[in-house]
């Protein structure tokens, strides 16, 4: 019989192997961390909208300055919403992306990432709420 000593580099391969998933899993954090961020300045911005305009509904009880007020009111809500929704979704994704590294599955590439989602939601809304103060 014929034995050959274990060849050394089956071992850095296996650890190459595992710092690649950590490095993989750091990333998927910094990303994650990085959704959490803009949705929580969208939902930011959507109660200063909020909380802004409803003061000054007050001060100029006009009907124009009324309906502006409300429709920014509206605006900042969605945006709120939307900062509710992307927080969820950016939760769900890497939730995902984790279980799929932990199970040595391969990852999954979205027809439709969180990005271009939220990116489409953001351009919709706001032509909506310019659409609205536009045709009053």
């Amino acid at each position: 019989m014929d034995t050959q000593p274990a060849d050394p580099r089956n071992d850095l391969a296996k650890d190459r192997t595992s710092f690649a998933r950590f490095r993989t899993q750091l990333a998927l954090d910094r990303t994650t961390l990085a959704w959490i961020r803009t949705a929580l300045t969208m939902a930011t911005f959507g109660f200063g909208m909020v909380g802004f305009f409803r003061s000054l509904k007050t001060d100029s009880p006009t009907p124009e300055a009324i309906q502006v007020h409300q429709s920014a009111i509206r605006f900042g809500v969605a945006l709120v919403a939307l900062g509710i929704g992307a927080t969820i979704l950016a939760g769900l994704a890497h939730w995902r992306a984790l279980r799929r590294l932990r199970h040595d599955e391969a990852p999954v590439l979205s027809l439709w990432p969180l990005s271009l989602t939220v990116a489409l939601l953001l351009a919709v809304l706001g032509s909506a709420s310019l659409w609205s103060l536009l045709t009053r």
